[in-house]
């Protein structure tokens, strides 16, 4: 299977697209400030997957899905950050969260099944380390 055709692919890259939506009603002091970091952390989650996923072993693939949880939890705080200065609706920060939330566990799941699965079992073609 592709990483594109992977379900937690898909929503991180939806994520990312709804976060630059989101973003666009940012106050322009916040450009270079928050629009870039959140920007910057959606986007590296699917980036990370896609650069991970095309990596020569397993270990490398999981120490990429690791950063892109790291990116999922720097954007959740940057949304609760949003929220409470008032640039996000509440209905934008529910859905944003809850999203983001849900890409968290996605990839603590396939974080685990790296780990946890040999090779013939997935046939990805990953020799183990």
């Amino acid at each position: 299977m592709h990483i594109e055709d992977m379900d937690v692919f898909k929503l991180s890259h939806s994520l990312t697209l709804k976060v630059y939506d989101q973003t666009k009603k940012y106050p322009v002091e916040e450009r270079f400030g928050l629009v870039s970091q959140m920007r910057r952390a959606a986007s590296s989650v699917p980036m990370n997957l896609m650069e991970g996923s095309h990596r020569n072993n397993r270990k490398e693939y999981r120490q990429f899905v690791g950063v892109a949880k790291g990116s999922a939890a720097e954007l959740k705080y940057q949304l609760l950050l949003s929220d409470d200065l008032g640039y996000l609706n509440e209905g934008a920060f529910k859905e944003l969260s809850g999203t983001n939330q849900r890409i968290i566990q996605m990839l603590e799941k396939l974080s685990s099944s790296l780990k946890n699965h040999k090779e013939r079992d997935t046939g990805t073609g990953f020799r183990e380390t």
